[in-house]
Formats: C-alpha cells, structure tokens, sequence
C-alpha cells in the first residue's frame, strides 16, 4: 500500500514538470524566442519632423510613397488627391503599433497641419488657403506615430498652388479671376500650378511617378 502511494506521488511529479515545460515552451513563444515573435519595423531615429515625431527610417525597396494633387473645385473649396506606392491606409481604432506598409497621413497647408487622413481624398476648405501662393504637404506616418523616412527624410510630397479672389470692380468682366482658381504671373487663370516631385524646401521623399502635381 505505501508503495501505491508512493508510485502515484512521482508519477504527479511527474505530471508536474511536464506541464511546467509546456508552459515554459509557451511563454517563450509569446516572447519572441524561437522567431515567433515579428521582428521591429525598420529603425526609430532620433531625428524628428517639424511636429516632434520620430522618423521611422526603412530601404528605399518597398518604401512607402505617396505623390499629391491639388485642383480647384465647387464651393471655393480645393479638391486634393493622394496617390500612394507600397502603403495602405488603416482604418480608426487601429492598434498603435508599427506595421509595414500601412499607417496614415497628415495634410499640412504651409507647414500647419490641417487634418489626418484614412483615404486618398480631401475637401480643402477655401479659408485656409486664402489669396496668394501655398504649400500643400501630405506626409505619411506608422499607426504608433513615427514618420516613415527614407534616406532621413519624411516620406511626403508638396504641391504649391496660387489662390485667387475675384475683384468686386471687375466682377463680370471678361478676364476676371474666378474665386479659388490658379492665376498665372500675367493674371490668366489657369488649372496648372507649380508643382514639385518632393518637398520644395525640406526635400521630403515623394511618389516616383505623378507626385507634388497642382493641377
């Protein structure tokens, strides 16, 4: 009898420290041992954007890109579009964690930012974009915040584009302005605006086709 209740304590022992493995193996897993665990996404600098946020720094093979065009719409309002390379766009509420490929932009007017974006499109408003000549920036950013970067730039791209009002003297005289539209140095309106393949004055990484267009 005391032999049975000896055999039985070992093979609980036993039992014991194999579960205690299996738990082991486990949580080795959920660490990141074994390569269970996904490696960082590129590297954090200590550089940062005019806004304070860290460059999330990435090979030029497979980075994200992103090209901008701004053209006059209904209402006085601008219509911008973005055209992305290697990036998708995540939805509201995702986890703020670094993920390849995917994240959000900021639209910037003149270095100020505007709004963040889920999507390709944007409605300028009229009001910040008053008369004369603006930069329209769209920079994209990780879902934890960084800024994708290559090269130590902020992957975004700019289109400079030149309001107009109407002068309440010439309304409804040939050759006047219509409201938001781009004027030439000569006062001819015109869809065409300057446009750049990067950031004009940060040299920001842009979209290899299309980009920084005001049209």
């Amino acid at each position: 009898m005391s032999w049975t209740r000896g055999f039985l304590a070992v093979l609980a022992v036993c039992a014991l420290l194999l579960a205690g493995s299996a738990g082991c193996d486990s949580s080795a897993a959920r660490d990141g041992k074994n390569g269970a665990s996904p490696s960082p996404v590129g590297k954090v600098l200590d550089d940062t954007d005019k806004e304070g946020r860290h460059l999330r720094e990435v090979g030029k093979k497979g980075a994200p890109a992103v090209g901008i065009e701004v053209q006059p719409d209904t209402d006085d309002t601008w219509d911008v579009r973005l055209t992305v390379h290697d990036f998708r766009f995540s939805p509201a509420g995702t986890r703020s964690r670094a993920v390849a490929g995917r994240g959000f932009a900021y639209l910037f007017v003149d270095d100020r930012p505007v709004t963040r974006l889920r999507g390709t499109a944007y409605r300028l408003p009229a009001r910040l974009v008053p008369r004369g000549t603006h930069h329209v920036t769209a920079r994209l950013y990780a879902d934890d915040g960084t800024v994708w970067a290559v090269s130590g730039e902020p992957v975004e791209s700019t289109a400079d584009i030149t309001a107009s009002e109407p002068d309440d003297t010439a309304s409804g005289t040939p050759g006047a302005s219509a409201p938001g539209a781009a004027t030439t140095s000569d006062g001819t309106d015109t869809v065409a605006m300057s446009a750049s393949g990067t950031n004009l004055r940060t040299g920001g990484r842009g979209s290899p086709e299309g980009v920084g267009k005001a049209s």
